[in-house]
């Protein structure tokens, strides 16, 4: 049995402040870059092993897969297909919003200069059917969008869990396949 292991990059400062990071670059804070040095020695202490880290090539999940390959010794390279969902008009506002709320669960929308969920789940599904076809053991380090397609790649989900499901700063998730 195959199985690849998810990653949310670190805590940023748009984090802190409630923000949508969306496609904006966002860097880590001080703490989000501890939180990924400790992933990475939990990472080693649970025995994950793994062939490949492949990140987003936002800073924030970048440096957070570059402290986690130093420290385990696993190689990174970047993925662009990891990069988060643009969310468009919604980047830089609450997170918790009512109306972002209610316009995550319109798969089609593409937020007024956004991606759309199909083009994300698209692109990231596309991404998935190459890990799971590979003989090799994968860590994606990516964001809190990519999560969500990435469990409704594994798992079955309604749309309103869909919209509402998210990882923690630096959450390591298992998917067995």
């Amino acid at each position: 049995m195959g199985c690849v292991y998810f990653v949310r990059h670190g805590q940023t400062i748009w984090n802190v402040e409630n923000k949508i990071c969306g496609a904006t670059d966002i860097a880590l804070t001080e703490l989000g870059h501890r939180q990924a040095i400790e992933t990475g020695e939990k990472i080693l202490e649970q025995g994950i092993r793994a062939d490949m880290i492949l990140y987003s090539p936002l800073v924030r999940a970048r440096d957070t897969a570059l402290h986690i390959s130093e420290i385990t010794g696993i190689p990174a390279t970047e993925e662009p297909r990891l990069t988060e969902q643009n969310f468009g008009k919604y980047e830089s506002t609450a997170r918790d919003g009512e109306e972002f709320r209610d316009a995550k669960k319109q798969f089609l929308n593409r937020y007024e200069g956004g991606e759309s969920m199909f083009h994300l789940a698209q692109r990231i599904y596309n991404l998935l059917d190459e890990v799971v076809a590979s003989d090799k053991t994968y860590i994606l380090v990516a964001h809190n969008g990519i999560a969500r397609v990435v469990q409704s790649y594994f798992y079955e989900m309604t749309n309103d869990e869909y919209a509402a499901f998210g990882v923690p700063n630096c959450a390591v998730m298992k998917y067995e396949f």
